[in-house]
């Protein structure tokens, strides 16, 4: 990737997806300039998954643009945006290890698939990475060694394999307890810092989020209805974003909003 662009890392234009006849995203909009952590939040299934494998190209749009830097990643030859996605890290949800291979093995694949370096190259490189997110000694455990917070890690550690641009968390907090997320938040937070690379995660733990966030993207109903720092979100006065931030259920919004309505209504 050029090293002279001036705009945003990534830039979403008018984007709309389609699973069947359900629309998952209803033209979303959205930039993330270099070196900025944005976290996305939502409801489950409100397509903030969705529109992070539209980032890497895992899914492609029913219509509209995703942009890294000046390359339309939906629209580009599969082997030019291949050469991109060499420097883009994800760490999935269920952290995507290969059970028959040890944390090092894993962690070691994309160099080994992606480069030429010598095997005792890789093999520093990959030790590097597995202490820069804490699993020094664990290099020859199987994923069925790990715990959940170690499996993450190991994830992650292989998505920094390539020395990314751009790091992407689908859920990084799923499955783990309060402690153990904690600690993959302080990682992130770490990572930033230390790298300056351009995160973008989606979670809907708003707790992660208050940690890690330089903004906050919110998302409802596959469009993204408020994005600012975690005050201005905070006192964004829209009726979802209030309840995701006060955790109140469905059936209390629907019966406000019910009650609005008669109050706004002419008598018959």
């Amino acid at each position: 990737m050029s090293d002279d662009f001036q705009g945003p890392m990534i830039r979403v234009a008018d984007l709309v997806t389609h699973y069947g006849e359900r629309q998952v995203l209803d033209h979303v909009n959205l930039e993330v300039p270099s070196g900025e952590t944005l976290v996305i939040v939502g409801g489950s299934g409100t397509g903030k998954s969705t529109l992070l494998r539209h980032i890497i190209r895992l899914d492609l749009p029913t219509s509209g643009h995703v942009y890294i830097k000046a390359n339309d990643v939906c629209h580009m030859p599969l082997e030019r945006f291949n050469l991109l996605r060499r420097k883009m890290g994800m760490l999935f949800q269920s952290a995507a290890l290969f059970n028959s291979m040890t944390a090092e093995e894993n962690v070691a694949l994309p160099l080994r698939e992606l480069t030429q370096l010598e095997d005792s190259t890789i093999r520093i490189m990959t030790r590097i990475k597995l202490d820069l997110v804490g699993l020094s000694g664990f290099e020859n455990y199987l994923p069925a060694q790990l715990s959940g917070g170690m499996k993450k890690r190991a994830g992650l550690a292989r998505a920094l394999a390539m020395d990314p641009e751009i790091l992407l968390f689908d859920e990084p907090s799923a499955g783990l307890d309060p402690v153990t997320a904690a600690g993959i938040d302080e990682l992130i937070v770490k990572l930033k810092q230390a790298f300056r690379m351009t995160i973008v995660v989606v979670t809907h733990e708003m707790a992660s989020a208050a940690v890690i966030a330089d903004r906050i993207a919110m998302m409802h109903e596959g469009r993204v209805i408020a994005v600012g720092t975690l005050a201005e979100i905070r006192a964004n006065p829209h009726p979802r974003v209030q309840q995701l931030l006060n955790r109140v259920p469905d059936r209390e919004i629907r019966d406000a909003q019910a009650y609005l309505r008669t109050l706004t209504q002419p008598p018959s």
